[in-house]
């Protein structure tokens, strides 16, 4: 973890957490979680196998992926909960960890999960090419796959989308465009804002708990309108900055480790940031995701994912008091759920 940072475990899902929440009310009988640990060391065993058979490493991680999506569908919270942890304990897993993406996750070096050098790695971002050169061969295949997983697909699609929206508004707004990202990371997208290129956005701050994002963002963008803001969801809440109001307000990847009743404030927050006419869009991934046993298990990346109806709730909880348009909509790949709400002119 990065000296001086402390992680704001107030607001967001930290690591070591649940990857979901245990069921008291309705716990499943003993002898499914044995059903559950067998079938899950013969799968494991299995890939174990592939690798040692020096098998192409695309077609182990993928069969590997599906069995675990498949496993965690099939049985209890509480028994996927508890068995995920012997995944990292089985000799596969020093296979696994040597693709440089999966161990960067698995390891956590800022501290937490999903940090803007691991989304670096899923944008193939020349930030991480040293790791990547340094990896081992077997480790290069991994990544191979892992960069162009459906999730990792997701995660690109929706920087694109980020930087388009950014652009639309500013569009409609030459000069006087003033846009928010809260949990900014390295702030990618805006590499790719013809807007912000051409000088017709006012001002974007980019707003961040991990001061090394906050570092980065400075550096990157000098001379521009961007502006990198330290900061938490708690200190965005507890109204400890004096930011105004805004065109446009985005937070990519940060619903993904929200509760709902921290979602809801923090919606109700940057709705009633918004200017008239002005958009808050929120992303999360969703409950179609069929990479998500992989990710709690060898990567150790604990998501909470939503469905449509969960998108909404939020919306609705955070659109009290204020006369808004919601849409919901998934993106190409239905692996992330996008939710944008916007403000009555």
């Amino acid at each position: 973890m990065a000296q001086g940072f402390k992680f704001d475990g107030e607001s967001l899902i930290a690591p070591g957490q649940a990857f979901r929440p245990i069921e008291l009310d309705d716990l499943p009988p003993s002898d499914q979680m044995i059903t559950a640990k067998a079938e899950l060391a013969l799968t494991l065993d299995l890939s174990l196998q592939q690798f040692r058979s020096e098998m192409d490493p695309h077609v182990i991680v993928s069969r590997l992926s599906q069995a675990l999506h498949q496993i965690r569908r099939r049985f209890h919270v509480n028994i996927w909960n508890e068995i995920v942890l012997l995944t990292q304990n089985h000799p596969v897993a020093r296979f696994l960890l040597q693709d440089p993406f999966t161990r960067w996750s698995f390891d956590k070096p800022r501290g937490y999960a999903g940090d803007a050098h691991l989304l670096d790695f899923i944008y193939g971002h020349a930030q991480v090419g040293e790791e990547i050169a340094a990896s081992t061969e077997l480790g290069r295949r991994i990544y191979d796959y892992t960069k162009d997983a459906s999730s990792s697909v997701a995660v690109r699609e929706r920087r694109d989308i980020l930087a388009r929206r950014v652009d639309e508004y500013a569009k409609d707004r030459p000069g006087s465009t003033e846009v928010l990202a809260v949990a900014s990371g390295h702030l990618r997208e805006a590499a790719l804002s013809t807007a912000l290129r051409e000088g017709k956005i006012r001002r974007w701050i980019a707003l961040d708990q991990d001061p090394l994002s906050v570092g980065t963002v400075a550096r990157d963008f000098a001379g521009t309108c961007v502006e990198a803001v330290d900061g938490t969801v708690k200190s965005l809440l507890s109204n400890k900055h004096a930011l105004g109001h805004f065109d446009y307000i985005y937070a990519a990847g940060l619903y993904d480790y929200l509760t709902f009743p921290v979602a809801a404030k923090l919606t109700r927050k940057c709705v009633a940031m918004l200017k008239p006419g002005g958009s808050f869009l929120f992303a999360n991934f969703s409950q179609e995701i069929e990479v998500d046993g992989y990710m709690e298990a060898f990567m150790n990346w604990p998501l909470l994912l939503r469905s449509e109806n969960d998108m909404q709730m939020i919306a609705e909880a955070g659109a009290v008091n204020a006369e808004t348009k919601v849409s919901v909509w998934f993106g190409e790949n239905r692996n992330i759920l996008y939710c944008e709400i916007t403000k009555a002119e």
